[in-house]
């Protein structure tokens, strides 16, 4: 049960730190003269007229076809000319972006770059004139402590935007599997459906991080990306449209892992895990339980989790084709080794819908399906199985690795389209085709038989 507190206090307590800010210095005077409320208000004024609503129509190919559906969530102007920080996953797959603007005009938008690997997005604004828009500004999320107050801005489940108070519960939060380069703000400001993309603000009104995951079970709690990874991040998207990750294939552990409640006797280094396969680190001969303690002669230490997404920040950033030296501890002997980085590429492949053939396909990517990727390094796997539908029928199913349609290999999406044309330009004079798949390891042959158009019953 939520312990309830009467305004009357809640005001006096919130009003008896309002004169302190993150740095632990006094505000400006004007600050330090208002009540919280106040302060509230005046913070709310500096970000919420900056914060937009996105719609997005995008493609999704999970269900076995290409299907248009309407997506939303939140974003904030971050400069003059109409630049928009958003999550990655808000504009993931649009054809078209949409935002309404906090006085009403709604404006096209289009992606000019976005990052999976840190969730984020950057869209500009098609403006109707040069008249530059007020924005909002990113502050230095490294000042934040917990209990500051923050507020969360948004527009959730798709309604008129709205603005939550609560603190900041954790600063260096590390979640599994989603931290791979930045820790996560953690806070009680209540983060719905749909505020994904929106501002999470100090009371100095600025932007301290972009919501971005919500969760009620066991209390409220929501996490947002801190705005230095904000700021390290968009100038990157601004000008490539991507960021350029080096990839090493090294997997980290640190030394005091009490998730796998193992501890190194070492209070120096981080501890290689394993290394990935054909990757830059294994072609090395870095091994497991390497315990790695300079990079190119800057030393690295990896006490716990939360240290780790730093290090990985570093190898990402490494110039890439350019061989540098790995200094390792291996059992009693220090080894330098030489490794070079590659680029690490899309995160994720391709897809592609198959009419009448009622499934999708998906290009293998290391980095989106490592299990795929070890059975076949570049393939295509089926992505979706429509139902009913005629794959369904020949009892294909999603995961299945597509290694031959009617004798011809395919290792492409390109040659894999190719083939799909074909079989329907010939479906009168061949209405069944082979085709030879890998799952779980076994090759097996399905017969599918695509006479029937389940698209017109």
């Amino acid at each position: 049960m939520r312990k309830i507190i009467s305004i009357p206090l809640l005001v006096f307590l919130l009003t008896a730190g309002c004169n302190i800010n993150q740095t632990g210095t006094q505000k400006t005077d004007k600050l330090a003269n208002m009540d919280f409320r106040e302060v509230v208000a005046h913070a709310k004024s500096q970000v919420f007229p900056m914060v937009v609503y996105i719609k997005c129509l995008r493609q999704d190919y999970a269900g076995g076809k290409k299907i248009t559906q309407e997506v939303s969530g939140s974003g904030v102007i971050v400069s003059a000319d109409g630049e928009v920080v958003t999550n990655w996953h808000v504009v993931d797959k649009a054809v078209e972006v949409r935002c309404l603007l906090y006085d009403g005009r709604g404006l096209d938008a289009k992606v000019l770059g976005s990052d999976k690997d840190t969730d984020l997005a950057l869209l500009k604004l098609q403006k109707p004139d040069d008249r530059p828009l007020p924005f909002a500004a990113l502050d230095d999320s490294d000042k934040l402590q917990e209990g500051d107050f923050v507020m969360a801005m948004g527009a959730p489940w798709g309604l008129s935007r709205s603005v939550s108070i609560g603190i900041i519960s954790c600063i260096k939060r590390f979640l599994p599997e989603t931290s791979e380069y930045s820790l996560w703000l953690q806070t009680d400001a209540a983060i719905s459906p749909g505020n994904s993309g929106g501002p999470l603000v100090n009371t100095d009104g600025k932007i301290v991080g972009i919501n971005t995951r919500g969760s009620t079970s066991g209390g409220d709690m929501g996490f947002a990306i801190p705005s230095n990874t904000i700021k390290f991040i968009i100038p990157q998207l601004r000008e490539h449209g991507q960021v350029n990750w080096s990839w090493t294939g090294l997997q980290l552990q640190p030394l005091h892992d009490f998730e796998r409640d193992i501890y190194f006797d070492a209070d120096q280094g981080v501890i290689v895990a394993e290394t990935d396969p054909e990757s830059p680190a294994r072609r090395a001969g870095i091994l497991a339980r390497d315990r790695i303690l300079k990079i190119n002669d800057q030393p690295v230490t990896a006490l716990t989790a939360e240290e780790l997404p730093q290090l990985r920040k570093l190898l990402g950033n490494l110039p890439k084709d350019q061989p540098i030296i790995i200094t390792l501890q291996r059992n009693d002997e220090t080894l330098n080794l030489q490794i070079t980085p590659t680029e690490k590429g899309k995160v994720e492949g391709e897809e592609l819908d198959c009419p009448r053939w009622d499934l999708t396909v998906k290009a293998i990517n290391r980095f989106d399906n490592p299990d795929l990727h070890f059975q076949r390094a570049q393939g295509v796997f089926i992505y979706g199985i429509k139902h009913p539908g005629n794959a369904a029928n020949a009892g294909l199913k999603a995961q299945d690795i597509i290694l031959k349609i009617d004798g011809k290999k395919v290792t492409t999406l390109d040659e894999l389209e190719t083939i799909h044309k074909e079989t329907l330009e010939n479906i009168e004079q061949k209405p069944k085709i082979i085709i030879s798949v890998l799952r779980s390891g076994l090759l097996r042959q399905q017969v599918l038989d695509i006479s029937r158009n389940y698209e017109k019953e």
